[in-house]
C-alpha cells in the first residue's frame, strides 16, 4: 500500500492494514516525514524499486490495548504510542503504573506517554524521552509535565504487560492511540503489551 500523505496519513493506513502484513510505502506529501520519508520528487524511483523489487523491508512494533470495555473498536493498536490524559481544563492526574502486576511507579502529571520505539522520536521526545533503536525491543514511558522534578522517563522491554490505575478530580480522562481517542471513565481498566502482529514498511 502506499501512503501519499505526512506522518499523520500513515498512522491513518496502519487501521486499514491491520494484520494482514502488506507493507507500507510513505511517500511525504506533507510537513512530517519521520515514517513517510521518502520525497514527493522520489516517487518514480520508489514506483521503480517496488517493480523491481529492489525495497527494503523494516518491522516496526505496534503497541496493543486491552480494557475492561470496548475501546477503538477492532483497532486497539497504534503504531506510535498509547497514551492516558487529562481534560483540557482538569486538574493534574494521578496514574499508578503496574510492569506484570508490580508496582512500578506513580506520576502525578497531565498525562502519561507509553511509546514504542518508533514513537520515540514524537511525542515521548518532545516530554524529554529518549530515543531508541526500531529493533531494540523495548517501550518507552514518559511522563507529560510531571508534578515531581525526579520523575523521568523510562525504558522498558516489550515483553512485559503495563496496566493502569487513574485517579483525578473529573470522572473522566483522555486515552489514545496515535491520533485516535475516546473519553474513559477513570473506572476503566486498561492495560497496553506488544500486539502479536508488526507493520511493515519499504523503504
Amino acid at each position: 500500500m502506499i501512503s501519499l500523505g505526512g506522518d499523520g496519513t500513515l498512522l491513518d493506513t496502519v487501521t486499514f492494514i491491520k494484520d494482514k502484513g502488506i507493507p507500507v510505502l510513505g511517500i511525504n506529501y506533507g510537513r512530517l516525514g519521520f515514517l513517510a520519508s521518502i520525497g514527493r520528487e522520489d516517487l518514480h524511483t520508489a514506483v521503480s524499486a517496488l517493480v523491481k523489487g529492489t525495497y527494503v523491508i523494516d518491522e516496526r512494533t505496534l503497541i496493543h490495548l486491552d480494557a475492561n470495555i470496548p475501546l477503538f473498536g477492532d483497532v486497539p493498536y497504534a503504531l506510535n504510542e498509547f497514551t492516558l490524559h487529562k481534560k483540557d481544563s482538569s486538574p493534574m492526574i494521578k496514574i499508578h503504573a503496574y510492569l506484570n502486576g508490580e508496582f512500578l511507579n506513580t506520576y502525578w502529571a497531565d498525562g502519561l506517554i507509553v511509546a514504542t520505539p518508533t514513537g520515540s522520536t514524537g511525542y515521548s521526545l518532545s516530554c524529554n524521552g529518549p530515543v531508541v533503536f526500531p529493533d531494540s525491543g523495548s517501550f518507552v514511558i514518559t511522563p507529560v509535565a510531571p508534578h515531581n522534578l525526579n520523575i523521568r522517563p523510562i525504558v522498558v522491554p516489550d515483553n512485559n504487560i503495563i496496566s493502569f490505575e487513574v485517579e483525578g478530580r473529573t470522572d473522566e480522562f483522555l486515552c489514545s492511540l496515535d491520533s485516535r481517542r475516546e473519553l474513559v471513565a477513570k473506572e476503566t481498566q486498561l492495560a497496553i503489551k506488544k500486539e502479536l502482529f508488526v507493520l511493515t514498511l519499504s523503504a
